[in-house]
């Protein structure tokens, strides 16, 4: 495993799902403070948690794509060579 894929899976997809989840509790103390009630919570909070886990997946997605992909394309030169 390259040291920048290893970097990224092990360091900084943590830091992304710590940050979702400080975001997550950041606005269900506040809503919470606001004197919103369980509909919110089995609504729109949500709502707000999966658009939140979505766009960090795409993000991470993002990031380990150029990762995957030199690994792929490594192991497709291998075996083409290997087949000379």
């Amino acid at each position: 495993m390259k040291a920048s894929l290893f970097f990224k899976v092990f360091f900084i997809l943590p830091v992304i799902l710590f940050v979702d989840y400080v975001l997550m509790t950041i606005l269900g103390c506040s809503t919470c403070l606001f004197g919103l009630g369980e509909e919110f919570y089995c609504g729109p909070f949500c709502v707000a948690g999966k658009i939140v886990l979505a766009i960090s997946a795409i993000f991470f997605g993002y990031l380990i794509y150029p990762d995957l992909r030199s690994i792929w394309t490594e192991k497709k030169h291998m075996s083409s060579s290997n087949n000379n």
